[in-house]
């Protein structure tokens, strides 16, 4: 949620419907530093509200609770008796987040989780989880258990030496314990493995060789002297209609990687949850975002490192976790239920500010009040550049770059986007305003201000802090961090960047995997926000982690701009929702789709395939009152709008319901819902309509689960039509489509049709996500297993 909860929203509006008439515009036209001056003078006299602030918090608690950690393991430990071993490790790290640092649970805790993984079959991180169990204090008469489980993982890892060692002390201490009947399980267990060690021995396994083909060529190019982060083929320009914008500098052509930039920040979106009530106490044992991934570096978490000081931040490992620890967690850490109620905007404010340190901050944030036009309207003064420069030439000119005319990746570049401070509404500044100035009364009141000015030493880095409500006038230090901030948050309505990840849909363990993009964070990336928007744009971007990478999609001709679609697609929506969700970067999209669609009067393509179909002639249905009637002359057919449409959210409800009964496994009803859901599509949509084409591809997953490959792959074609006629032939969507298929022939044995369709998923997928990605890797792992087949068995097929 980018914004705050809807109830605070709702308290500012009636607060900001409450004011004066003369107040009111005061505050509208209030600069930023203004603004917040204002807001602390108005948090200071409305406490109600500060309490009010309070109680939200509440449905979104953070601190460590012990009984929740006692009854996620409880959790934990019966799925483990029942064998499913992914949803134990899951509420065992749900345990961990909860365990007070200290409490003699921890090291049990990691030891169960351990257990865990090794029926998993992650070794290297049960041996990491046995550790951290041992570092913790792991009871001495139950060291037995993890010594077996490291000696196995390390068998099940070839280290036989390191297995033999673990045995050899396991025995000793076994023999010093004088109740010998309390080890006969562990004694049977030993006595297994001693023979596995010996058999390995005998038999050592053969060396296994490095799959050829398998790993993508590294991409070579040539780095921009001007841009960081960007190849020499892009300069940047400017103009008054477009602003700061990247042109191309020479022809490029599909594929080419363009920009590669790290995110300044990045702020993990958390996911839903189920809200609270006052008083409740309930314990969500779903996974969200933040249980899947690490809240540093976005990495896919398999066992989590909790924070020491709150149940909501998780990582990837201990480095990880101390890095942020440094960085930013130890202001963020006691104040995780206020950022979580005022919106992941606030949190990137926020974190923005403290990755750049507040002396860059207040420098910066000190140059606006001195009547630097440059910052308080960025692009104001700066003069057009020729449409492609050279390289560093005339650049100097040009808001964020630095006195050496180079455009970096740093918070000067970020301070520089434009926040659009007299374009946004004057309620949702206040809005923001108060949120921010929240925060950092909260900061105050939690004694965090020294961690903020970069005033506290690294001795006082250890210890959470607890927060001590204490009123107050907020110092200058922190209006001025107050300032930055709200600055940072009006930015982000039009320059926050989606970081986004495939995420498998349904239990992951089919032969077929689905997947769709998920926004993961939200982030801030000063050159990847010099590209500007259009409905077709000419380049994809894909993330690994919290990077990003920026590929031409298509040919680029030099001279040409590099244009980045901000989401409203042409091949996705009509120019009319286009125009109205654009309105929100406050410019009106002059794109060649949008000019062209304007300009012909003529209904998009899109809106020709998506529409409505007459139930007698299957002729389209047209109109744009409420009645619609037929296309086809010689039928007089007419139908509600308003009755179509919620035929349309009913079979959309049915195909929800259907693909929730294959997710539990009941495969044949599931099939069944979903014909019945054609049949009926069949009376009223295009045949052309996407949603026809869903349905094709939930029946090839339904198909594909139960084993019937020649089915799946039947209805995956058809699917692959529609979306090919929507998106376009070489559309990501199109590929991804395709790596479907391709997984669908293989586990067929179609060999020839799947090692075609492996090629033409391939050479789409290169283009938008590189030659290195997990889909690339294993389209060349299916390719080369069938390429290994007997040539008799490849003629027959």
């Amino acid at each position: 949620m980018a914004l705050p909860v809807a109830e605070w929203q709702g308290r500012t509006a009636r607060l900001w419907a409450a004011l004066g008439p003369a107040l009111r515009e005061r505050l509208a036209a209030a600069s930023l530093h203004d603004a917040v001056r204002l807001g602390c003078d108005l948090l200071r006299t409305e406490e109600e509200e500060e309490a009010a602030l309070v109680r939200l918090c509440l449905r979104a608690p953070t601190d460590k609770k012990p009984e929740a950690a006692s009854w996620y393991r409880e959790q934990g430990n019966q799925e483990f008796k029942r064998g499913h071993y992914q949803a134990a490790l899951r509420l065992y790290s749900k345990a961990l987040s909860h365990e007070p640092p200290g409490s003699p649970e921890v090291s049990v805790c990691f030891a169960n989780r351990s257990a865990a993984l090794l029926h998993l079959g992650h070794f290297e991180v049960c041996l990491e989880d046995i550790a951290r169990a041992e570092s913790h204090g792991y009871p001495d008469r139950l060291l037995p258990k993890i010594l077996l489980r490291k000696a196995e993982c390390l068998l099940c890892l070839g280290r036989l030496q390191d297995a033999q060692d673990i045995l050899g002390v396991l025995e000793s201490k076994i023999a010093l314990d004088r109740v010998m009947t309390t080890h006969l399980t562990q004694l049977k267990k030993l006595s297994q493995l001693k023979v596995k060690l010996h058999e390995k021995e005998r038999r050592p396994e053969p060396a296994r060789e490095a799959c050829g083909g398998t790993q993508g060529k590294s991409e070579i190019w040539e780095g921009n002297n001007s841009i960081s982060g960007a190849s020499s083929s892009l300069s940047l320009s400017f103009d008054a209609e477009r602003g700061r914008h990247l042109v191309a500098s020479q022809d490029i052509v599909p594929g080419q990687s363009l920009l590669e930039e790290e995110a300044f920040v990045s702020v993990l979106c958390p996911g839903e949850t189920l809200p609270l009530q006052d008083g409740e106490a309930a314990w969500d044992t779903r996974a969200t975002n933040a249980d899947l991934y690490c809240h540093r570096c976005l990495r896919q978490l398999l066992a989590s490192v909790p924070c020491q000081g709150c149940s909501y931040a998780k990582y990837c490992s201990q480095d990880c976790a101390e890095l942020a620890w440094q960085q930013y967690h130890r202001t963020e850490c006691s104040l995780g239920a206020l950022l979580l109620t005022l919106g992941v905007f606030c949190h990137v404010a926020l974190r923005t500010v403290l990755l750049a340190g507040f002396a860059e901050v207040s420098r910066l944030v000190g140059r606006s009040h001195s009547g630097d036009k440059d910052l308080q309207n960025p692009e104001a003064r700066c003069k057009p550049l020729s449409e492609a420069p050279d390289e560093g030439a005339g650049t100097r000119g040009i808001p964020g770059c630095d006195s050496n005319g180079q455009y970096q990746s740093s918070y000067q570049a970020l301070f520089h986007l434009l926040p659009h401070t007299e374009q946004h509404s004057p309620e949702h500044k206040f809005l923001c305003t108060l949120s921010v100035v929240a925060v950092c009364k909260q900061l105050q009141a939690a004694g965090l201000e020294a961690a903020v000015l970069n005033q506290e030493s690294p001795q006082q880095w250890s210890k959470p802090k607890t927060c001590e409500k204490t009123l107050g006038e907020l110092s200058p230090e922190l209006k001025t961090v107050a300032e930055a901030m709200l600055r940072h948050v009006l930015q982000l309505q039009c320059n926050a960047q989606a970081i986004t990840v495939m995420q498998e849909l349904g239990p992951g363990d089919g032969a077929v995997v689905n997947k769709k993009p998920v926004r993961l964070a939200t982030a801030f990336f000063p050159v990847l926000s010099l590209l500007n928007h259009s409905c077709c744009p000419n380049t994809s971007v894909s993330f690994s982690g919290t990077a990003a990478t920026v590929r031409a999609s298509q040919p680029i001709p030099s001279g040409q701009e590099v244009l980045h679609c901000y989401g409203p697609h042409q091949c996705r929506m009509r120019v009319a929702e286009r125009q109205q969700l654009l309105s929100q970067y406050f410019f009106e999209c002059r794109c060649r789709a949008c000019l062209e669609e304007l300009e012909s009067g003529v209904k998009s393509v899109v809106s020709i395939r998506n529409s409505f179909c007459c139930p007698k002639c299957r002729a389209q249905m047209q109109g744009e009152e409420d009645t619609l009637c037929c296309s086809n002359e010689a039928c007089a057919t007419s139908a509600s709008r308003e009755n179509l449409s919620c035929r349309l959210q009913d079979l959309q409800q049915q195909i929800k319901k259907a693909s929730d009964l294959l997710r539990v496994g009941k495969a044949d009803q599931a099939i069944k819902m979903l014909l019945k859901c054609q049949m009926d599509a069949e009376n009223f949509l295009s045949p052309e309509h996407l949603l026809m084409g869903e349905m094709e591809d939930h029946l090839a997953q339904v198909y594909a689960t139960l084993g019937k490959w020649q089915e799946a792959a039947r209805h995956l074609k058809k699917s692959i039509e529609i979306v090919e006629m929507h998106h376009g032939p070489s559309s990501v969507e199109t590929g991804h489509e395709l790596f479907k298929l391709a997984q669908i022939l293989f586990n067929g044995f179609a060999v020839s049709e799947a090692l075609s369709t492996i090629q033409r998923a391939e050479g789409i997928l290169s283009v938008h996500f590189g030659p290195q990605t997990a889909q690339i890797q294993e389209l060349q792992e299916m390719k080369a297993c069938l390429s290994e087949l007997p040539r008799n068995i490849l003629q027959r097929t």
